[in-house]
């Protein structure tokens, strides 16, 4: 029989208790997501600065470090991007560090356009970031599309998702499980040719391009 044993813990700041454990993270050459009460590692490094939250997004979960690392290889100097289900911001923000020159995060969520939009002040980019819920979210076709959220909306939401697409844009999808690749392919496949896919653990990165 299992046997389960219960301890009760003392009462604390949870958020504050992580952050203490919250440590620089490397994303690909560049890109570097860093505490706001740390010093950056790499004086030449581009810094995200970035405290756990409430807000889905630091860098810990295998998506996000995947569309971190694809971000930190691209030359988006003067790009458009919509960070589509933003969460804390991280991806457009680190896009706007990268020398995106607009990006646009999208989210139901109340907490994550509050988060997101703390997080561009932050970081010095809010003149560069629009944020907004995604029921006051206006069409705008852009050169990247960034959508780290779950396959199965993905799959839902592939049609409203390709209108975002200029032609020769990017589309980047992650939060998709290994086994959920190919469906999630086959929603975009008459719009989008894909690479191979990437891979953290068992969690998929997509990268597709309009043709």
């Amino acid at each position: 029989t299992a046997r389960i044993d219960i301890e009760a813990l003392a009462d604390q700041d949870w958020t504050r208790a992580w952050m203490d454990n919250f440590r620089p993270m490397q994303f690909g050459r560049r890109l570097w997501v860093v505490p706001r009460h740390l010093p950056a590692p790499d004086p030449s490094a581009v810094v995200i600065r970035l405290d756990p939250g409430l807000a889905f997004g630091t860098g810990t979960h295998p998506t996000t470090a995947l569309c971190l690392r694809w971000l930190d290889r691209q030359d988006l100097r003067g790009r458009t991007l919509i960070d589509f289900g933003c969460g804390s911001g991280i991806l457009a923000i680190a896009a706007l560090k990268l020398g995106a020159r607009h990006a646009i995060a999208v989210d139901h969520d109340p907490q994550a356009v509050l988060a997101a939009r703390d997080n561009g002040e932050r970081n010095g980019v809010s003149d560069r970031l629009s944020v907004v819920r995604s029921s006051d979210f206006l069409v705008r076709p852009v050169d990247v599309v960034v959508a780290n959220i779950l396959a199965n909306v993905l799959i839902a939401l592939a049609d409203d998702i390709s209108a975002l697409l200029k032609p020769d844009a990017d589309l980047v999808m992650s939060g998709i499980l290994t086994t959920q690749a190919d469906d999630v392919i086959a929603a975009y496949v008459d719009l989008c040719d894909f690479e191979p896919c990437q891979t953290s653990d068992d969690w998929v990165l997509l990268h597709g391009r309009r043709r």
